[in-house]
């Protein structure tokens, strides 16, 4: 991908104890500053597509995308339809980014079981994407998901069913969150995108042989990066400050390795374990599971911050952009922040 084809996106993330403010504001100030798309997530508490309906609704031309819709929330039929409805509300600018989720949430919050989640997100974009084509009533017999289901304990009476409503695109894009090496290649191999979560320059190789993988599979979407996107998140800190500017990334970093997962199972501490920091990480888990959470957080390396974030002075920020993350698979720059942080970003990217 040359330099000058990095595109730039605005990553609104899901809401916390109450919505957000502001965010009109930034919004319109994506699309005029030229970013390309919009994205909206979700956790256990605000859903991702409504808020993108809301900000699909004053917007012309920024593409829309779930980043990520989790698939234990709803089943694949209710997720299409949800996708198929706002493509057309919004004139084709929808784009449907999946992800499995965990294990905590998957059964704490949805009741739904998780294993063989590489499974189970092969069987559910299948059906999305017979939703979306429209071609036949949707049938599948897989191991996870049943249409029609004629299960013990059901009537018996189900009957297979197209949409009533046609789909404005056939081919909506469908982006997969994944960190681990599998799931990265299910994504180039099923998938019109990968939407990581904490992607590190020093890794490029290894997330390209991954893709490789996946795009070299019979019957692959897509052959190669040259039409597989990768938005990825990357918070950006400009501060004379090097630590301070740390600081404002720690409490996010050291929320996700100590904080969102099991012990036992933790995607993102198990990624950053991949990349060499194993031992701090099985600190700030123990730390941050034993409720001392401002220690667990204070504990994670400026080194780390550094892999997968931009903190630091503006001059530092713009060399490690041009020299580290513009020669990565990333396709889109994930950024949030002020709309004068926005202006800042976008005259960095595209100057």
């Amino acid at each position: 991908m040359a330099d000058d084809d990095l595109k730039l996106g605005l990553h609104l993330g899901y809401w916390f104890a109450t919505p957000p403010v502001g965010v009109a504001e930034l919004v319109r100030a994506a699309e005029d500053l030229g970013f390309d798309s919009v994205w909206s997530a979700e956790a256990y508490g605000s859903d991702c597509f409504t808020p993108l309906a809301w900000h699909g609704a004053s917007t012309s031309r920024v593409k829309l995308g779930t980043a990520v819709c989790q698939m234990s929330a709803r089943t694949p039929v209710a997720t299409a339809m949800s996708a198929l409805t706002l493509d057309h509300l919004t004139n084709g600018r929808f784009m449907l980014g999946l992800g499995a989720s965990g294990p905590q949430v998957v059964e704490g919050w949805y009741g739904q079981p998780y294993p063989r989640p590489l499974e189970r997100t092969r069987e559910y974009v299948d059906v999305v994407r017979q939703v979306l084509a429209r071609e036949a009533p949707v049938e599948i017999d897989g191991r996870h998901i049943r249409l029609p289901n004629h299960d013990e304990g059901t009537t018996g009476l189900g009957k297979p069913l197209r949409s009533i409503t046609h789909p404005l695109r056939a081919d909506l894009p469908i982006l997969l969150g994944a960190e681990g090496p599998k799931n990265v290649a299910l994504a180039a191999e099923i998938c019109d995108g990968w939407l990581p979560i904490f992607l590190s320059p020093d890794l490029d190789v290894e997330y390209r042989q991954n893709l490789a993988e996946g795009f070299a599979r019979p019957g692959a979407r897509h052959t190669s990066l040259d039409t597989f996107e990768v938005p990825n998140m990357v918070s950006i800190v400009i501060d004379d400050d090097i630590e301070r500017a740390a600081d404002a990334v720690r409490m996010f970093l050291g929320f996700y390795i100590g904080g969102m997962g099991a012990k036992e199972v933790n995607f993102h501490a198990s990624l950053f374990a991949r990349m060499g920091y194993g031992d701090v990480v099985e600190q700030i888990q123990d730390l941050f599971l034993a409720g001392r959470k401002d220690e667990a957080i204070a504990l994670v390396p400026l080194a780390l911050v550094e892999d997968v974030a931009m903190v630091g002075p503006l001059d530092k920020v713009r060399e490690e952009l041009d020299q580290k993350w513009r020669r990565t698979c990333m396709t889109t720059l994930l950024v949030n922040g002020t709309p004068d942080h926005l202006r800042v970003v976008a005259d960095m990217v595209n100057g």
